[in-house]
């Protein structure tokens, strides 16, 4: 990391701070785990610390240390909007995790650029923003957790990452290369993890607490898209699902239940992208994946308003799930997929 940058850092925070640290819309494990783990360290080093996120999260997630101190955004909760705002701007200080355009946050956008203090992004997308101070921002990075211990190490506080802090970058870590097997695993991500590991953590509990917690009714759900839902395009190496919003209600659906689902249709023999097209109160929510040269992120910010990384991408689209699904067709009739 680069040295004036921590340098300037360091400075900051060698007086207690009223930090707010946010991350993006729907926060996945990256998200939350980064959240979590500088949330447990800022506490340790004397600051006065509040996480705040602009959705729910995943329940599978709820067993990370700080969990129960988050503050979840909802606009149309006069109590949680006026405690946002007063957050915000009393903060001095604002990290920015796991996201580097402001469109991530949704409706937390105009609350976190009025914002006063002083941000500070730790990110690994493509194409940000600029939008803060400091940014330690690195594509190579497998996860925003990565970097999260980058910036502890650097800080020199190696020491100050316990159990709590630990569990919640390996969580990150392993989501963000789906348990290791993606091309974002470099050697550097393994040293990390044996750093880990040596500090003590359960690595097989935490696998456990977020791969293998499912409910009946989610298990039922993929089911019901694997066998119904499902659509194979063989001549242009695509697959993917589109969900209807009484899908999701008629297995009573909840936040993270449709996480990894793409992921399915990417593990079929000679498909080489997938998508995941889920009808939401507010908009329709794409997730694509790849394999290979064929950047989802340059499709999901020409096609979709998203963006992300080469093989693994979000968008939106405020079509009709019909629409958005025969749009979606009729790109790919002019889509080369290698």
């Amino acid at each position: 990391m680069n040295k004036e940058l921590i340098k300037d850092i360091k400075e900051l925070l060698s007086v207690p701070r009223k930090i707010v640290i946010t991350t993006h819309y729907k926060p996945d494990a990256d998200a939350l785990g980064s959240s979590l783990a500088m949330y447990s360290y800022l506490i340790k080093k004397g600051h006065d610390v509040i996480v705040i996120t602009p959705s729910d999260y995943p329940w599978f997630l709820s067993w990370m240390v700080g969990n129960d101190k988050v503050l979840i955004y909802d606009a149309e909760k006069e109590r949680s909007l006026n405690n946002t705002i007063k957050a915000f701007n009393n903060a001095e200080i604002i990290f920015c995790l796991d996201f580097s355009v402001m469109e991530r946050v949704q409706d937390l956008r105009g609350i976190l650029e009025k914002a006063p203090g002083i941000k500070i992004l730790i990110d690994h997308h493509l194409e940000p923003q600029h939008f803060a101070k400091y940014e330690m921002w690195d594509t190579t990075a497998a996860a925003t957790a990565e970097l999260v211990y980058d910036f502890i190490t650097a800080m020199g506080d190696e020491d100050k990452i316990d159990i709590p802090i630990a569990e919640c970058i390996y969580a990150g870590i392993m989501t963000d290369t789906g348990s290791f097997r993606f091309p974002n695993t470099t050697a550097k991500v393994h040293l990390i993890i044996a750093a880990l590991i040596a500090k003590g953590i359960n690595n097989f509990k935490i696998h456990s607490l977020v791969y293998d917690n499912n409910s009946e009714d989610r298990l039922r759900f993929i089911g019901y898209s694997l066998s119904e839902k499902l659509r194979i395009l063989k001549d242009k190496k695509t697959a993917y699902f589109c969900i209807t919003a009484e899908e999701l209600k008629k297995f009573k659906s909840k936040t993270g239940d449709t996480e990894g689902l793409v992921n399915y249709a990417l593990s079929i023999e000679g498909i080489n992208f997938a998508a995941l097209l889920i009808e939401r109160p507010d908009a329709i929510k794409l997730s694509f994946r790849s394999r290979g040269e064929f950047s989802v992120n340059e499709f999901a910010r020409k096609y979709f308003e998203g963006g992300g990384h080469r093989n693994a991408a979000g968008g939106t689209s405020n079509l009709t799930i019909t629409e958005t699904e025969n749009k979606f067709i009729d790109i790919l009739k002019h889509t080369n997929i290698a």
